[in-house]
């Protein structure tokens, strides 16, 4: 490869070829700066006086004028670059040296107009955003730059039915929880951050039936009972609502309302321990098992009531469901006074676990990293019964992802704890 003497031309071409390489990494600066920009701190730069601060708030309040306009703009640079670079290697170096020149033209501009300058506007992204935005901000109002950007945003929309992108979202949710993840182990953000937003998210997924206590874990009182057995039961209990039911006379339950103990209480006071509790019962809530959390609680903010019953898409009553539920599913456990403190999982030697039958499959699978379908069962028990397909004895076990599930404990058809060991591998 015989290399030929540059002419007046060639320098001419080389120094339009560094200007361009200059312009890419000022766009380069101006591209990362501006998209890591809040509002909010956009905002504040401009309230301090910083120079090009009232620049940077116009434009990260309207990213939509000046994103298209740099694109294009870059676009443009890197193509003419890329041509004069060919062009300049072919004509001191032969055809041999177009494949050398854009192989270089390749790393130079990677490295140099890339990665070099992308790094900087992240490691100082407000002196990035404050030096380019006065300069984005007029690149952004040169009108044949707007309408060239415009007219090509319109053909691409034409081409791909891209006016559906004008309503989002940008950011799907398992893309948003790993940005949250990336944030928690960065220390961005405090872990128990990461845990609450992570569940207000799939709080909106939550349905009634997750949380609710299932029919045969709460208690109830049975229409007729005194003022002074109901009251015997809330204290024991430690609950201040109870549900009331009756049967009809072909042994079909039903519920006759909600016991609110201050009444029981007021009435026991004033001489009526005696008497039946079916004159204070106030209405029930009734509620389907699919109904959405979210709008649950709203309703229950809006109505001022603090407790529903569940019934199931037959009619028949599921369960019952409290604010308390609704909120747990937020923030974690709420343990009072009254409340069992032993743990849903409890620890025993060698690996072993005792679990409650009734945690979530959801929360089982974060615990032991493994992944139970949550698609058709709720809770750890429900899914043993339903992979079985019987009432199982106690012992009898399952396996799933190297661990063995074995039934604990069983009352009548249902099972209550079960005990969870890793499966030995065989060396």
């Amino acid at each position: 490869m015989i290399a030929k003497a540059p002419t007046t031309i060639d320098w001419w071409i080389i120094a339009a070829i560094l200007m361009l390489l200059l312009v890419l990494v000022v766009f380069s600066i101006a591209e990362m700066g501006l998209s890591r920009m809040s509002k909010p701190k956009a905002q504040a730069l401009a309230d301090s006086g910083a120079k090009g601060g009232a620049s940077l708030l116009s434009l990260v309040r309207n990213p939509e004028k000046w994103v298209n306009p740099l694109l294009l703009s870059v676009n443009i640079c890197q193509t003419v670059q890329a041509t004069l670079t060919g062009v300049v290697a072919g004509r001191l170096f032969g055809a041999a040296g177009v494949v050398t020149g854009v192989l270089l033209n390749v790393v130079v501009f990677f490295v140099f107009a890339e990665a070099v300058p992308k790094t900087y506007a992240v490691i100082h992204s407000d002196r990035a955003a404050l030096s380019t935005a006065r300069l984005i901000s007029g690149l952004a109002k040169f009108w044949p730059l707007r309408m060239a950007s415009q007219a090509l945003i319109g053909l691409t929309n034409i081409v791909v039915k891209g006016k559906g992108l004008e309503q989002g979202p940008f950011v799907r949710e398992q893309e948003f929880l790993g940005i949250i993840e990336a944030a928690a182990e960065e220390e961005i953000i405090e872990h128990e951050e990461r845990e609450l937003i992570e569940s207000i998210i799939e709080f909106g997924d939550t349905v009634v039936r997750e949380i609710m206590q299932p029919r045969p874990d709460f208690v109830l009182l049975q229409m007729g009972t005194t003022v002074d057995a109901a009251l015997d039961e809330a204290f024991e209990h430690g609950v201040s609502r109870l549900p009331v039911m009756h049967e009809d006379e072909e042994g079909n339950e039903d519920v006759l309302g909600v016991a609110y103990i201050k009444d029981l209480m007021i009435r026991s006071r004033a001489g009526g321990g005696a008497e039946s509790i079916d004159s204070l019962v106030r209405p029930a809530i009734v509620i389907p098992e699919s109904k959405p959390v979210a709008k649950l609680m709203r309703e229950m903010q809006k109505d001022h009531f603090h407790m529903a019953i569940v019934a199931d898409e037959y009619g028949s009553i599921a369960g019952l469901v409290t604010l308390e539920d609704c909120l747990e599913e937020l923030v974690g456990e709420i343990v009072d006074e009254h409340d069992d403190e032993d743990a849903s999982i409890r620890q025993l030697p060698n690996g072993v676990s005792l679990v409650d039958a009734g945690m979530s499959i959801s929360d089982f699978n974060d615990v032991f990293k493994i992944s139970l379908n949550d698609e058709e069962f709720d809770t750890v028990g429900g899914y043993m019964f339903g992979v079985l397909e019987h009432v199982p004895a106690v012992g009898e076990s399952i396996e799933v992802d190297g661990w063995k599930l074995a039934a604990e404990e069983i009352e009548g058809r249902r099972i209550t704890s079960v005990r969870v060991s890793p499966i030995a591998v065989a060396d």
